[in-house]
């Protein structure tokens, strides 16, 4: 009988390209997949739905916010109630709970006890905590540490987070789950300590090398007569990503060079950058809209260089190996990353391809892009050595059956 999975996410899927990469692969080695994710935008589920269509597992929205008509409007507003009840009791009398975890718990929850899988595996925080109670039911259950949820994000939104029920889940999941897993090495080892539990199989964020056949060759970023360019992009545009080392090292180089960033600005954006950015360089720098992911690598591969400037302000950052790193070496990109431990990892399996500086350091961010702005063989060489990384060990085509091999050698137990 073939293995029935569930992956409790409660999001979209263009968003969360971990997700539809172990949906496929764990579809293509003949399990049984349905995704149980979430849709809270109009647009997003767009993209969602554009990308479902050739899709060999299925996909179940538990949550709906944005159907239109007076019956759609009202059963998207019980999530969102819940979701607010659930961080005003946080906020006034410091009660940590489920409903703190997003929209989709509630969903998740009935959808994931209709089910027949014979395995659950948790991709959210959402999905943590309907893991655990499917659990203590009898199921099996895995997870999927895509971020070290309890370890993540700025000082200031951590203190509105329920941190604690957020450490006690995540223990109880890799101590009980049947598969867990985890973007690096790094944080493989940093879980293992913290909890006592056995170590996450590695599955790094990386893309299938046969993405590259859809390249498109247009030069959309770019504008004619630009000197070599920077790209950087994130989901968000704003403070706490890297840009602020980026912002600083402009007065330290002494190479021009187009900045190109990518992302949806967060609040008052404009002003935060103006006020970080010299005058003479503000025209170098150009923003641009998301795209979507069948697009982003062939605007990425327009560039020179990747920039990845993730911070240590939280261990899930640190330790992470992010998308981002991973997307610059598959479209060719010279890397130039912060040295988190992370990206350590990453420099160290990819010779010749990142150029890691001190993070919170301007003067070595300048000095590590001058080296390859000021020499076109040193670049070259760089770019080279990204793509036979991406063709190599950050290669979702070697990385995929780690996956495979965990999800299949768990004992699972059947609905009751």
């Amino acid at each position: 009988m073939r293995l029935r999975v569930a992956i409790l996410s409660g999001n979209h899927l263009c968003h969360n390209p971990r997700v539809w990469k172990e949906a496929v692969a764990l579809t293509e080695a003949g399990c049984d997949v349905e995704v149980l994710g979430g849709w809270h935008s109009a647009p997003l589920k767009a993209q969602d739905q554009a990308v479902l269509a050739g899709a060999r597992f299925r996909f179940s929205a538990v949550v709906d916010t944005t159907g239109a008509g007076a019956p759609a409007r009202v059963s998207a507003v019980t999530p969102r109630l819940r979701s607010k009840a659930g961080q005003l009791a946080f906020s006034l009398l410091a009660l940590e709970n489920r409903w703190q975890m997003g929209q989709a718990v509630a969903g998740l929850a009935r959808a994931a006890r209709r089910s027949p899988a014979d395995l659950f595996i948790a991709h959210s925080e959402a999905g943590m905590v309907v893991a655990k109670d499917l659990h203590l039911r009898g199921r099996s259950v895995g997870v999927d540490m895509e971020d070290w949820f309890s370890e993540d994000l700025l000082p200031e939104a951590r203190r509105t987070r329920p941190l604690t029920l957020l450490r006690t889940t995540e223990r109880y999941l890799l101590q009980n789950a049947v598969h867990s897993s985890c973007p690096s090495h790094a944080m493989s080892e940093a879980l293992t300590l913290e909890y006592g539990c056995r170590a996450p199989v590695v599955i790094y964020n990386a893309f299938p090398w046969d993405s590259r056949r859809a390249l498109d060759g247009l030069r959309k970023d770019r504008l004619e007569g630009e000197p070599r360019s920077i790209h950087w992009y994130s989901q968000t545009l704003g403070p706490g990503r890297g840009l602020e080392d980026l912002f600083a090292a402009l007065p330290h180089l002494r190479h021009e060079v187009a900045i190109h960033l990518r992302g949806r600005q967060t609040h008052r954006f404009a002003e935060w950058m103006q006020a970080r950015v010299p005058e003479r360089w503000r025209p170098a720098i150009t923003l641009h809209d998301l795209v979507g992911s069948e697009e982003l690598l062939s605007r990425i591969a327009e560039h020179d260089i990747g920039f990845a400037g993730e911070q240590t302000f939280c261990r899930s950052r640190d330790l992470t190996v992010t998308n981002k790193i991973l997307h610059y070496l598959l479209g060719g990109l010279a890397v130039v990353a912060s040295d988190t431990a992370g990206q350590r990892e990453v420099a160290a399996a990819a010779p010749g391809a990142v150029t890691l500086y001190t993070g919170g350091n301007p003067a070595s961010l300048a000095a590590a892009l001058d080296r390859l702005l000021s020499s076109p063989v040193t670049l070259q060489e760089a770019r080279a050595a990204a793509l036979r990384a991406a063709q190599g060990p950050f290669c979702w085509e070697t990385v995929a059956p780690r996956l495979v091999r965990s999800v299949e050698a768990v004992p699972c137990s059947t609905a009751p």
